[in-house]
């Protein structure tokens, strides 16, 4: 895995495709063999697993520590 793909607990991420109601950015809210992302824009939640969110993930966008 790329250093710049690094990403932890409560950190806001940029996926690959944008969400219907209109924002990229999500929080990871949950980490394990599935990581739950959390849409920063309306609030839905998703369950993906680890493979394929490493996959569908951009960049970080905003680390936990800077919040």
């Amino acid at each position: 895995m790329q250093p710049s793909k690094e990403f932890h607990l409560n950190d806001v991420v940029e996926m690959k495709k944008q969400h219907p109601c209109g924002t990229n950015a999500w929080k990871v809210i949950r980490m394990g063999a599935d990581i739950r992302i959390k849409c920063e824009g309306c609030g839905h939640s998703v369950m993906i697993p680890r493979r394929d969110f490493e996959k569908k993930m951009k960049k970080v966008l905003v680390h936990h520590e800077e919040q």
